[in-house]
């Protein structure tokens, strides 16, 4: 008997006895201690009522043919679902490695007489579910990846607030390693706020930047000019001795910057040049 008569066999197989099947793979679900609730028993209801067209349409080789595609959707939102929620990559795979059991059981009892079809079918049905599975896998860390990544960006986000000291008075406190990526959040952010307020001095503050080396400095200046071009003078505050040396060490043409010590004495240079001033009360 040809593969494609195995193929229309099992499909029919599954499609007669759906019901039985996902009583025994939900079981099999629970006893895994996998997630037992109502989107998970949604997720295999569907998926066995998608399976046997698939098998039928496109075989158990290739599941990338357009004849799983709807499969391939459906494990995509599976693992997708299940990534944001925390689960891990052996959760997911398990959802489709534990339909093995309830179909072999099935299909030994309907093949039980013919035992070459039999054989075919359980290597067939076994080598489909595994490709299945190492696909929702691979979904899974594709779609945790992604949340990583995202969530990084909202962490550089967080970590660099842009803060309005004054009227046209800008702080940006940077804390941590300055590398590219946080760079270009930096300067984006300085830049909208720069925008939304109109500012015309930015003071960036490099008292929690644990070192500077060339491309720190090259990251600065980088926001310095574009700041520069959007109508907002920056002074940078927070030079300590260590910092300066290396600044001068590395040939860093800071000339045209104002530097400071400490955000407070930025802070009143920034305060003159937009005609402000602070007192001390007697």
């Amino acid at each position: 008997m040809s593969i494609n008569d195995t193929a229309q066999r099992v499909a029919a197989l599954i499609k007669q006895f759906e019901g039985e099947i996902l009583t025994l793979w939900t079981s099999e679900l629970a006893a895994k201690t996998f997630r037992s609730d109502d989107a998970t028993e949604r997720h295999c209801r569907q998926f066995l009522a998608l399976l046997p067209t698939a098998i039928a349409g496109g075989g158990f080789d290739d599941i990338n043919s357009r004849h799983w595609d709807d499969v391939r959707t459906q494990l995509n939102e599976i693992s997708t679902q299940r990534a944001k929620a925390g689960s891990t990559p052996n959760e997911t795979a398990v959802f489709v490695f534990s339909l093995k059991q309830s179909l072999f059981t099935t299909m030994r009892r309907d093949l039980a007489n013919d035992p070459t079809q039999l054989a075919d079918g359980l290597w067939a049905i076994s080598t489909l579910l595994d490709q299945l599975g190492l696909y929702t896998v691979e979904v899974f860390q594709k779609s945790r990846d992604q949340i990583i990544v995202r969530q990084q960006h909202e962490l550089m986000e967080l970590s660099t607030p842009v803060v309005k000291l004054w009227h046209d008075v800008l702080a940006l406190p940077l804390i941590g390693t300055l590398d590219s990526a946080r760079s270009q959040v930096v300067m984006e952010s300085l830049l909208e706020k720069i925008v939304e307020t109109g500012a015309a001095i930015a003071i960036i503050d490099i008292t929690g930047v644990p070192t500077v080396d060339t491309l720190v400095a090259q990251h600065l200046m980088k926001t310095i000019a574009a700041a520069r071009l959007m109508g907002a003078d920056c002074i940078i505050s927070g030079i300590r001795p260590q910092i300066a040396q290396t600044i001068v060490h590395l040939g860093v043409n800071l000339e045209d910057v104002m530097t400071k010590a400490t955000l407070a004495d930025a802070f009143v240079v920034a305060l003159n040049r937009v005609g402000a001033s602070i007192q001390r009360n007697a």
